[in-house]
């Protein structure tokens, strides 16, 4: 049952943002009473926190299953995923879902940046493992949100497309460190 309303609010999501999400209609899209939903999530944002901890574990595993080797492969899945599930990547960064009151979000997200740190630490085993990762991870994630927001404009990326320019500034910055 878990399973099959946060399919629902994973497909409302993706239909309509955040704004589309209530219990009641994730209990009716997953054909279930509207009442049975509170079995397993106590308010929406718990519900929005268990799909926004699915996000952190489903980009990790997609970016383990793709293979992705090194750190500006990681950088690209990163800003892939995010370009390819906007809602969901929004999710799993809202102000609105304090990660320290839901252990499970918290959990993912830690598994995730510590996927990035591996990473890091691999790429340049010299600098400053913390500050490494945070460069890291603000560039990708930086990068990610510029292209969702529509900020770069032809003048500032040529012809490139999103996925040679991701793939060209990760490199980059790889290479950089």
């Amino acid at each position: 049952m878990r399973a099959a309303l946060l399919a629902a609010a994973a497909q409302l999501l993706a239909e309509g943002g955040l704004a589309a999400i209530s219990l009641r209609e994730v209990a009716r899209r997953a054909g279930v009473s509207h009442n049975a939903p509170y079995r397993h999530f106590p308010d929406r944002d718990s519900l929005l926190a268990a799909l926004a901890a699915q996000a952190f574990h489903d980009l990790a595993d997609w970016t383990r299953a793709s293979g992705a080797q090194g750190l500006a492969a990681l950088g690209q899945r990163y800003v892939e995923f995010a370009l390819a599930h906007p809602g969901r990547f929004a999710l799993m960064f809202s102000a609105a879902l304090d990660k320290a009151r839901y252990s499970e979000l918290q959990l993912a997200a830690t598994e995730l940046y510590e996927l990035l740190g591996q990473a890091v630490r691999a790429a340049a085993p010299a600098r400053d493992p913390v500050v490494a990762t945070l460069a890291a991870w603000s560039l990708v994630h930086g990068l990610a949100q510029l292209l969702l927001d529509q900020q770069l404009s032809e003048a500032m990326c040529g012809d490139l497309s999103a996925t040679e320019l991701s793939q060209r500034v990760t490199r980059l910055f790889a290479e950089s460190l």
